[in-house]
């Protein structure tokens, strides 16, 4: 009997709707299960929207525009980053309407399409206005010239010849010019005793005049860099270089508007509108103490109306629920400055290089221009470094997170699992129903899982030597960010995705840059105090004029991918392809602050390497102190014959080698070196040092229970005698949505859901 028209199709609008149901279903759970937001199963007015917020690319006109169809709207609440907005309707009905039309509803945002799943709420959270205090010395004057003004400051750069009078560059993510001095990008400094045969453009003078007469400056600037940004170009976060120019930065922005965040060391962030023909002033802190940058995005979150009069706006973006977002335009930017002619003495001596705080090795490489250099890098700046600190590095990974051992725990008996980049293996144990098997590039850590009764072999992360479609799990904690271009960044991930059968899971864990988040400080942030005070180590004299390109990868894409827009699998697609990708990278990598907020993606991170030189206690702990110092003064004596640049002051601070003679000391005495790890260490995995973000500094919060489990046996070194060799390793540190937008770039993969983890980003990945 055959089925008529109408019966084939109330199945298949059945089937559809079950579809539907699920969907909706599923991004309820999420919502719960990230946010805590509870749905209800009874109608109400008010609707959450899962989908439809600022964090994946939808902004408030376009809701509103799908919202209002169905009825009269109350308000619209859209937070900041988040992947869901909330509506509230004047009446159940509309609310009612607007469940069961929109449900599923495509709506088209530019280039993205996102599906709208919709469920009502009891309550709608009600997100107070935040007014954040701008950084202290920071001024912002809106409409400062006119647009006949602007035109004319736009037409006097002449951006089409490229002559050594004004040093044009084009950069990795914008093209400059420099009047009056030329900034070195390679020494992030500038050469006073030459300046540039063209001075500032006589277009300058009068607002230049108009500065002075207002009191903004003190003195003429004789230095300018003009930028020009293309849509999606930024600059990364940085400081001026206190001994390069005087204390007041005027920066007068052309064009479109766009969001400038500034960054305090303590890991404070204050986001700054800065509208087109605006002037922003830096003076004291906010010069000296505060980094500056754009982040590299097409679009802005920025206040949804303009208060009146104009001239009242707030600066800094308030209201948090009263957000859209901006499409940027090109912006060019006019920075204007004084070349110091003199030492800095300003108030902030941990951020001054003219005071001795440090902003890169000397030797200090750049970032990679091709992958034969990506290559070069990571072999000095990560491979070698790790196979010199393995038995302290070991000494110091003992406790699993409770995160990761969940994930290993749900693990079914008898699966499979690869631990790639294992370290000193401590995951292989978690869970002892699978089969785990572990790879590391460092052949010193891969010892150690040996002597620990682990299975683990020498590998690349990108080629591991095991069959396509062989294992049921992986992890990857702490390896990704080693990787120093995207390209080997998303390799990794395609390779641990290859390893897969369908349908299985991996866990990623990468190092963030926000070490704040959802007003929470990690516990990295926190434990900043046992360091000696310190500021952003910035590659220093990047002003807006005069950063170094470091290679920054978007953090939210076209305003970013989240967890629920991915029910559909709908992804905005590849990291943007940025201008000047193949550009020369003039710019030394920072050395960065242990315990400090990130300045920049792409950094170089310390590891003290404790040697227990001087006094040690007799018998077993006193030798076991003098055959550390033995094997770290051989290892550094090994590697600085090949890079001397990675044992750099490493060798006078050990001292001659041990002749078996040892003093008595008190066997109670303990390191308290800023860096010297207690027994009740926790750190995420075998790829974080010391100064990485821990899920706690307390065994209590380890996961105790876990087979794999054991107590910290980290060696005590006299406090009088702690000396510190300094091995440096490459990170590229990734912003929020980041290392999802790398994930989905690979085929046949869902990501299954999304965390921030005590300072880390952390993804489940699911092989369809």
């Amino acid at each position: 009997m055959e089925l008529s028209e109408a019966s084939v199709n109330a199945v298949k609008m059945s089937k559809e709707r079950k579809k539907l149901i699920r969907k909706q279903m599923k991004a309820c759970h999420i919502l719960l299960k990230h946010d805590g937001i509870r749905t209800a199963s009874h109608v109400t007015k008010s609707l959450v929207v899962a989908n439809g917020g600022l964090g994946n690319g939808v902004s408030r006109e376009q809701l509103c525009a799908a919202m209002k169809e169905m009825g009269e709207l109350e308000t619209i609440i859209m937070s900041p980053h988040k992947p869901y907005a909330f509506a509230t309707y004047s009446s159940e009905q509309s609310a009612q309407k607007a469940h069961g039309l929109l449900n599923g509803h495509l709506l088209h945002c530019g280039d993205n399409s996102v599906t709208l799943y919709l469920s009502f709420v009891d309550s709608v959270p009600c997100e107070a206005e935040e007014h954040v205090p701008l950084p202290e010395g920071l001024s912002l004057v809106e409409d400062f010239v006119s647009s006949e003004v602007e035109a004319l400051l736009l037409a006097a750069v002449d951006w089409v010849t490229f002559d050594d009078d004004t040093a044009q560059k084009a950069l990795k993510h914008r093209r400059v010019k420099h009047y009056g001095y030329e900034f070195r990008y390679d020494t992030n400094n500038v050469e006073k005793d030459k300046a540039l045969s063209v001075g500032l453009p006589d277009e300058c003078v009068p607002i230049l005049e108009r500065c002075l007469k207002d009191g903004h400056i003190g003195a003429m600037p004789d230095q300018l860099t003009v930028n020009q940004y293309q849509p999606g170009q930024g600059i990364p976060p940085h400081v001026d270089t206190h001994s390069a120019f005087e204390d007041t930065i005027l920066s007068l922005s052309l064009g479109s508007k766009t969001v400038m965040e500034f960054r305090h060391p303590d890991g404070r962030v204050v986001a700054v509108l800065l509208p087109g023909r605006s002037l922003l002033v830096m003076k004291g802190e906010s010069r000296h103490l505060w980094s500056h940058g754009i982040t590299p995005r097409k679009f802005d979150m920025v206040p949804a109306c303009d208060p009146e009069p104009p001239a009242a706006i707030t600066p800094h973006l308030g209201n948090p629920g009263n957000l859209t977002l901006s499409k940027r335009g090109t912006r060019t930017s006019f920075t204007f400055r004084r070349i110091r002619r003199s030492p800095c003495q300003c108030a902030f001596p941990s951020a001054c290089d003219s005071q001795g705080a440090p902003s890169s090795l000397p030797s200090a490489p750049s970032l990679p221009r091709c992958q034969g250099d990506a290559a070069r890098l990571e072999e000095e700046y990560v491979h070698r470094v790790y196979d010199a600190i393995a038995p302290h590095f070991s000494g110091t990974r003992h406790s699993p997170w409770p995160r990761v051992c969940d994930f290993l725990s749900s693990l079914v008996p008898g699966a499979v699992l690869a631990d790639v980049g294992c370290g000193n293996g401590k995951y292989l144990g978690v869970n002892p129903e699978v089969v785990a098997l572990g790879c590391d590039r460092s052949s010193a850590l891969v010892h150690i899982c040996a002597e620990r009764g682990f299975q683990a072999f020498v590998s690349d992360a990108l080629n591991v030597p095991m069959l396509t479609a062989s294992c049921d799990a992986c992890i990857s904690i702490a390896v990704i960010h080693h990787f120093s271009t995207p390209e080997r960044r998303l390799a990794a991930v395609r390779e641990l995705m290859r390893l897969l059968k369908p349908g299985g899971r991996a866990l990623i864990y990468v190092w963030a840059l926000e070490q704040e988040y959802n007003k929470q400080r990690s516990k990295y942030l926190k434990h900043q105090s046992r360091e000696p005070s310190g500021s952003p180590n910035t590659a220093e004299g990047q002003s807006e004029g005069s950063a170094s390109p470091k290679r920054t990868v978007n953090s939210h894409g076209d305003v970013g991918i989240t967890n629920v827009d991915r029910l559909d699998r709908e992804v905005s697609g590849p990291v943007d392809q940025r201008p000047g990708e193949d550009q020369v990278h003039h710019g030394k990598l920072s050395v960065h602050t242990n315990r400090t907020a990130f300045n920049s993606q792409d950094l170089l991170v310390p590891w003290h390497l404790k040697d227990g030189k001087g006094k040690a206690g007799k018998g077993r702990k006193g030798g076991r102190e003098a055959g550390n110092r033995d094997m770290i003064r051989e290892t550094a004596l090994a590697v600085s014959k090949d890079n001397p640049s990675i044992a750099e002051n490493i060798l006078p601070s050990i001292g001659p080698a041990s002749d078996c003679k040892t003093e008595p000391t008190d066997s109670n005495q303990r390191s308290t070196h800023p860096d010297s790890m207690s027994a009740k260490v926790a750190t995420p995995n075998a790829c974080l040092d010391s100064s990485l973000p821990s899920s706690t500094k307390d065994t209590d919060h380890a996961c105790k229970s876990c087979p794999g489990f054991e107590a910290a046996a980290t060696p005590a070194i006299p406090e009088s005698s702690t000396a510190a060799a300094v091995f440096h390793r490459y990170y590229h540190v990734f912003q929020q949505g980041e290392i999802e937008k790398v994930c989905c770039q690979v085929d046949g993969v869902r990501v299954q859901t999304s965390y921030h983890d005590q300072g880390n980003w952390c993804v489940i990945l699911v092989k369809d």
